[in-house]
Formats: structure tokens, sequence, C-alpha cells
């Protein structure tokens, strides 16, 4: 854990990042899994979980600029190629 800091403030530092790391990996990967289950749902033709699931992907990747999770405008190209997936589908 300590890696190479001999300084409190270092020390620190590298705890706070790993602490950070680790939830932004799992907020990625719960954004990738409600991706991959928006696809899924497309593919059977599940429509009706399809435009639930573009909600809740759409909350999700506003709290994700929002937490500077990613940028804003790759979050609204994602949202957008989504949607279009969707509108496609219908």
């Amino acid at each position: 854990m300590n890696g190479l800091a001999n300084i409190k403030s270092a020390k620190k530092r590298i705890k706070v990042t790993n602490y950070k790391t680790g939830l932004n990996k799992t907020r990625k990967t719960e954004l990738k899994s409600y991706v991959t289950k928006f696809e899924s749902a497309i593919e059977e033709g599940n429509i009706e979980e399809a435009k639930e699931l573009i909600k809740v992907i759409d909350k999700k990747l506003k709290q994700a600029t929002h937490n500077n999770l990613m940028h804003k405008n790759a979050s609204s190209r994602k949202l957008s190629h989504l949607t279009k997936k969707l509108n496609n589908a219908m």
C-alpha cells in the first residue's frame, strides 16, 4: 500500500487515490453492464425493456459526468448512439 512514499501526506494521497480508483472502477463497470443489458434487449427485440434501460443509462451517464468520470461530450455521444440504436430497432 505504501509504495515508495515516506512522507505522511504522500502516504495519504496514495490511500485516497486507491479508494477513488476503486469507486471509479465500480461506477464505470455498472455503466458498462447497463449498456450491455440494453444492447442484448435490442438484439432480442425487447423494446419496452430497452426503453426503460435507456432512461437508467441516461441518469447514470449524467451522474458520471457530474462526478468527472467522463467528459460531458463523451456521455452525450454515448447516449446519442444508444438512442439511435433504439430508434432503428423500433
